[in-house]
């Protein structure tokens, strides 16, 4: 029998003695994480598959504290911004890796209507409310519902958001499941269940650098490919205007993927200087759809990895980490600065509780909120 690369040998023997091949499995593991300041034991969940991908989520803020993936020649890095230690992320809060919620993005004001009802958030953002307005679900502790083992890996973790909670109506109740395959896909599904008419929109924030958390090149350097024909303008404040413009012949043009530093420091366009980087809601062609389709493709030429986003949402945030200042003291005793990772948010748009011509984030009861976004990862041939 001649040699075959990969274990081929070893199938091949299987096979030709009639043995049934055992089938992969990815695992899961449960650890301690330490304890929040107020006593409160957090728990760390680790999804492993046989390709060597792992994921590891912290029950404070349902957070993906790691991706690790191996690049073209097999190595392994941790392709995420964040810290090594559960005070840090308390202590120290920039959103790495959380799921946010209530409302991820920005609502003008502090406020929105519906059904006629003025509801007042806390403003976290100068006069804006962002991400759940200062204490959303990113810096609770969530329960721990179920694990899983076997072709796809997975956690379950809950949270119960009290009518109220940060000036939204109703109770909700909501799930955020983490599953990993052996294709090396990351399925995050986001699941809430209201008591009231509101409104939702969950998504991950998780920052890149594919190259490895802190290589000293960045992310920037990196190729980005976004399907979308349009982008949602911000004025000072990072508010959307309620335009769609096109991204035809602007550095917001990433339909045939660009190197993100093209454009990034392009003070000639106004919606960069506002920005101070990227830091826009992109329309994705797609709309919103039922089963996940394309937001993002990402490339590292260097480590040749790839990362690919889909959602069933309508938009995705591109953000190159503008605010990063060398002040955070990251993984590996990194200082974070600007382009040193970036995010792709899957979303409803930005303020769309008061932008009418915006896809609706309204949730009803009997009417459960639903988002599934995927995280693919693969390698460069």
């Amino acid at each position: 029998m001649r040699k075959v690369r990969n274990g081929g040998a070893a199938l091949a023997l299987v096979m030709a003695m009639g043995m049934a091949m055992p089938a992969a499995a990815a695992t899961v593991t449960r650890a301690p994480a330490g304890a929040l300041s107020n006593g409160t034991a957090i728990e760390a969940i680790t999804l492993k598959n046989e390709a060597g991908i792992s994921a590891r989520i912290l029950t404070y803020g349902a957070t993906l504290q790691s991706l690790i993936a191996p690049d073209r020649a097999g190595r392994p890095a941790d392709v995420l911004l964040g810290y090594d230690d559960l005070a840090s992320y308390e202590q120290h809060p920039n959103y790495f890796g959380v799921t946010v919620g209530r409302y991820a993005n920005r609502i003008a004001g502090a406020r929105f209507s519906l059904d006629g009802k003025s509801y007042q958030l806390p403003a976290n953002d100068k006069t804006n409310s962002l991400h759940g307005g200062g204490k959303g679900f990113d810096k609770q502790p969530w329960r721990v519902v179920s694990t899983k083992d076997g072709a796809s890996a997975s956690v379950v973790l809950a949270l119960t958001s009290p009518d109220g909670d940060a000036g939204y109506p109703g109770k909700l109740d909501v799930t955020v499941t983490y599953s990993l395959d052996e294709a090396g896909a990351l399925t995050i599904a986001f699941d809430a269940k209201t008591t009231k008419p509101t409104v939702v929109n969950m998504t991950n924030h998780a920052i890149f650098n594919l190259g490895g958390e802190g290589s000293p090149l960045g992310a920037t350097y990196q190729r980005l490919t976004i399907p979308a024909t349009t982008y949602t303008p911000v004025d000072d404040k990072l508010i959307p205007t309620g335009e769609r413009r096109p991204v035809a012949g602007s550095v917001f043009d990433f339909r045939s993927g660009r190197v993100i530093a093209d454009g990034i420091r392009d003070g000639r366009n106004q919606q960069i200087r506002y920005g101070q980087g990227y830091d826009h809601n992109f329309a994705l062609d797609k709309g919103l759809t039922k089963q996940p389709g394309l937001a993002a493709r990402l490339e590292d030429p260097a480590s040749g990895r790839v990362l690919e986003v889909l959602t069933t949402e309508p938009g995705v945030q591109f953000y190159t980490g503008n605010f990063l200042d060398g002040t955070y003291l990251g993984k590996g005793g990194h200082l974070y600065r600007m382009g040193d990772g970036i995010a792709l948010e899957p979303q409803k748009f930005p303020d769309a509780p008061n932008q009418p011509d915006f896809i609706s984030a309204r949730v009803d009861p009997g009417k459960p909120y639903r988002h599934v976004m995927i995280y693919r990862l693969s390698t460069l041939r």
